[in-house]
């Protein structure tokens, strides 16, 4: 579900001040108007200290109404060979009747099953079609399906999209809803099951009258969900899923005419009837006056403070966007540095606004730190917000607030689809404001927003009162009498054409080794510093260089931890460290406007942190907190507990996967041991710079040479680091972590695979894809799609230097626990005897791996982060680029011994969270290995 704030959203709002008041007093009137030129004179000044000059963005668009009432708008972007398709159905869960919560929803999951025209699984001709960001989501007020697929797949991605809209009613099933009646059941467990999960609904009972369609949340009631029967569910279709209440997005490698051409073809001969009336506005709740206290399996006290605001569109929606970013979210920000940092009586602190289209709500979550008094927190909190309201805001902060947020735009707008993309970007805008363009027009008011503006709304909504939980004509509406031809699916054009820039490598005067390649689509720089080291290097500390790398944003040179996040925001950069298993790295984020500065904040990152002791304390204390908070998740505890039952305790594999450390670990770090950890790895001798963006090898090699050729390799031999090899016990091991009370059990389950190589690496893949690790694999395709036991399965395989931990994990309803592990036991066992992988299987896998690769380079990120992997790999630079043809050749006999090879059921090392006293004799009359329940651990 998409319960993400909307950002950048557009309103007319009133510009400058509120009008003085008339002076009540014996003051000449000639004075009373000195005294105002003065105050107005001051307030302007002020305002042109919060501007920012808006970035200059377009994302040119058609948008056609077709006569059946199907809203078209098409974006082209000829970048690279994918086309996105975006459909937002007008309806969410505002638009459910009492007593069927949960349609929209429900639905979500439905249409995803096939159609009249293509019964069965609707991800398939996707996934081998190379397919990517491609999802549905449902919210209060739409529900909305996207997906991101070669260009030559764009006719089968319009069939199967329209053919759900318009031959789908046949495709429901008593078979079908109960089967995904039990999978939404399943996403609902696996919700409240975790930390805190059942917060947003308490808050929608809690915050909105019993009769107002926000009362209550998408994912709806078990009762509800039971009580759906199958003529409500198709009379559910046939009022909300048609043309005349959906808008549609193309966006990519096409022209209008060829989309619109086809988007005729496609949806044009699908019907419109009488489309239901929509609520369009409500009136403002009153605020709740309310304190509530609810009991759940958490590590540490959260509070939620809520207030109702208007909804998106309204005059005060931009400055409570940047209230929002004021008071959290940032290291600057007014509740971190007081709560967080100086008075140290909580872990975190977030706020957002959440606007929707009937009302908004200001939210604003404190983490208690654990021994604090949580009233006091509270009382200190409330004053907080009274006198940010009463002091009024600073117009630097404000200002650096909105270039922050204008870089994350600038940043995000390169890919199509997927959240946050241009046909994203495109649909929500006309959603919520009858205008594809809305949002970027939106930017430019935005700018505009003043300090005395956000005071306004601070001073109007962050009240003592909180919670601390439209009629038009009918349209007519005519449809053409051919379409597409619905016998077949259009066949899918198999050809990719991709044209990565070329790779150029260069030495600094140091003898940093630097690889840049050029795009030049938005004025962005992406950097990464990466180096050997990693948890694979923390020794008797696990957890060092995991801190080490937070603590790089602790402050630099002469900048202490808030002078540096400040320079930051002002330029835009994005700056901070990243630890794995085997290596530490440093990124960059910059405008190419602001590349120098920013070039000599990064070098001091890289070569003067400061690692001052006050803040490594607050970063060890919020650290073990967050410990605190993965053993309270069952997917967080199975993660740490897995890893030395693996490896050993010993073994630099053998700390926790989460990446944190252990609790001894971490109260054991001192600031020597992050300089001497910087000092041992963080060396040019040790590290390659991969630069990706827009800038050439003549701007960028004086520029790094003046900001990094300073810094030079120690004397000292670099160490090396020891990862030594493992042998798979001789029989399965299940081990078991008692968690009373829990509505699932987690199940894990790992193996010890040898190191990575590129012999054979495309077979690995192709069995561990087909086995385990995607949608339509036969672990997941069992549990979730034919069982309806769990949310989903999967298995994912750590990329390492030495061998790789292959991990399987499937949550499932705890009276299926015995029975889930018996089936993963039977399908891997299956695929290694009288059921290897099938020729179909092979051919879907490699279409989709192989036509997937036309979004693979989209993005800056994504290119920086393949062209990493090389490098660290050792690889040429045409390994990737030969990629497609590799796969393309893989044959089933090669996937079978690559099986055979790696895989091993019967040396599973198991770890199972879940109430033992239901679930443990069940799983001990499994018989597969020794059983041992393993103890709770404190912190």
């Amino acid at each position: 579900m998409d319960l993400r704030p909307v950002f950048f959203s557009v309103v007319i709002a009133t510009a400058g001040l509120a009008g003085c008041n008339q002076s009540t007093d014996d003051t000449p009137h000639a004075l009373s108007v000195d005294k105002e030129a003065a105050a107005s004179s001051k307030d302007a000044a002020t305002d042109q200290k919060a501007f920012v000059p808006p970035p200059q963005l377009d994302i040119p668009f058609h948008k056609e109404v077709l006569p059946n009432g199907l809203t078209v708008i098409v974006h082209e972007d000829r970048k690279a060979p994918v086309v996105s398709t975006n459909i937002w159905y007008k309806v969410g869960s505002k638009d459910e009747p009492k007593g069927k919560t949960g349609f929209a929803h429900l639905f979500e999951h439905l249409m995803f099953n096939g159609s009249e025209n293509f019964p069965g699984e609707y991800f398939e001709p996707f996934q081998r079609s190379g397919a990517t960001d491609m999802n549905g989501t449902t919210s209060n007020d739409r529900t909305n399906y996207f997906a991101t697929v070669p260009k030559g797949a764009l006719d089968m991605a319009l069939w199967m999209e329209s053919d759900r809209m318009g031959h789908f009613q046949g495709a429901i099933t008593q078979e079908v809803l109960d089967e995904q009646r039990g999978v939404v059941k399943n996403e609902k467990r696996q919700g409240e099951n975790a930390p805190y999960g059942k917060a947003f609904d308490i808050i929608a009972k809690s915050t909105f009258p019993a009769d107002h369609p926000y009362s209550w949340t998408p994912i709806g009631s078990m009762e509800d969900l039971d009580n759906a029967s199958l003529e409500d569910v198709k009379k559910w279709f046939a009022d909300h899923y048609q043309p005349a209440n959906a808008t549609l997005v193309i966006a990519g490698d096409i022209s209008v005419d060829e989309a619109m051409a086809k988007a005729r073809k496609y949806f044009a001969d699908i019907p419109s009837t009488k489309v239901q009336p929509r609520i369009k506005n409500w009136e403002l709740p009153t605020q709740v006056k309310k304190r509530e206290v609810v009991h759940d399996q958490v590590p540490q006290t959260r509070i939620y403070k809520v207030w109702n605001v208007p909804a998106i569109g309204s005059e005060e929606e931009h400055a409570l966007e940047l209230m929002t970013s004021l008071l959290a979210n940032r290291k600057n920000s007014l509740l971190y540095r007081r709560l967080v940092r100086d008075e140290k009586v909580a872990t975190s602190v977030s706020a957002f606004y959440y606007g929707r289209q009937l009302a908004g709500q200001l939210i604003i979550v404190v983490d208690v730190k654990p021994g604090q008094p949580v009233d006091k927190v509270e009382k200190l909190l409330d004053k907080e917000l009274q006198q940010f309201a009463k002091n009024g805001v600073s117009a630097e902060e404000l200002r650096r607030v909105k270039q922050g947020e204008f870089a994350s735009l600038v940043k995000g707008l390169e890919k199509t689809g997927g959240f946050g993309g241009k046909s994203d970007i495109l649909a929500r805008s006309e959603f919520y404001y009858d205008d594809p363009g809305a949002l970027l027009k939106g930017v430019e008011e935005y700018a505009k927003v003043s300090a005395r503006e956000v005071q306004d709304v601070a001073e109007q909504w962050l009240k003592d009162d909180s919670y601390t939980l439209i009629i038009q004509p009918q349209q007519q509406f005519t449809a053409v009498t051919e379409g597409a031809d619905r016998s077949k699916l259009p066949e899918v054009d198999k050809n990719v054409e991709l044209e990565l820039p070329k790779q150029q490598n260069f030495t600094l005067k140091n003898g940093l080794r630097v690889v840049l390649a050029e795009r030049h689509d938005t004025p962005v720089v992406l950097m990464n510093l990466q180096f050997r080291s990693g948890a694979s290097a923390d020794k008797s500390k696990p957890g060092l260089a995991s801190v080490a790398a937070q603590m790089l944003n602790e402050g630099a040179g002469n900048l202490d931890s808030l002078e540096f996040s400040a320079r930051a925001e002002e330029l835009g950069v994005s700056i901070g460290g990243g630890s794995g298993l085997d290596y530490n790295s440093i990124s960059m984020s910059a405008l190419k406007s602001q590349l120098k500065p920013s070039l000599e904040l990064f070098s001091k990152v890289v070569t003067e942190p400061r690692f001052p002791e006050s803040d490594l304390e607050r970063v060890k204390s919020n650290r073990l907190d967050a410990i605190a908070q993965e053993k309270a998740q069952p997917q967080g505890l199975a993660l740490r507990e897995l890893p030395p039952l693996l490896f050993g305790n010993e073994h630099p594999y053998g700390a926790p996967l989460t990446g944190s450390g252990t609790p001894e670990g971490i109260k054991s770090i001192t600031r020597e041991d992050l300089v001497n950890f910087q000092n041992t790895w963080v060396r040019p001798d040790n590290a390659t710079l991969t630069i990706v963006g827009d800038v050439t090898e003549k701007e960028i090699e004086p520029l790094l040479n003046e900001t990094l050729g300073g810094w030079k390799a120690p004397k000292e031999e670099l160490p090396q680091i020891d990862v030594a090899k493992v042998t798979r016990p001789e029989k399965a091991r299940v081990y078991l972590l008692d968690r009373p009370g829990a509505q699932q059990s987690f199940i894990m389950a790992g193996l010890v695979m040898p190191p990575w190589q590129p012999q054979g690496a495309e077979a690995f893949d192709a069995m561990a894809n087909t086995i385990a690790g995607k949608f339509t694999s036969r672990v997941n395709m069992n549990l979730r799609e034919d069982k309806h036991w769990s949310y989903g399965a999967r298995a994912v395989s750590m990329d390492t230097e030495g061998q790789r931990p292959y991990i399987l994990f499937a949550p499932v309803q705890t009276d299926k626990t015995a029975p889930a592990i018996k089936e993963l036991i039977k399908e891997y066992q299956e695929y290694l005897t009288d059921r290897p992988i099938t020729e179909k299987e092979l051919e879907d896998y490699r279409n989709d791996e192989v036509l997937k690769q036309s979004a693979r380079f989209q993005t800056k990120g994504q290119l920086l982060s393949s062209i990493n992997w090389q490098v660290e790999k050792g690889l040429p630079e045409d390994y990737i680029a030969d990629y497609p043809q590799r796969v393309a050749a893989l044959n089933k006999e090669q996937v079978e011994s690559s099986a055979q090879e790696f895989l091993a059921p019967d040396q599973f090392t198991w770890v199972i969270v879940g109430d033992l006293e239901k679930i443990k004799g069940e799983v001990e009359a499994l018989d597969i290995g020794p059983v041992e329940v393993l103890p709770a651990k404190d912190q």
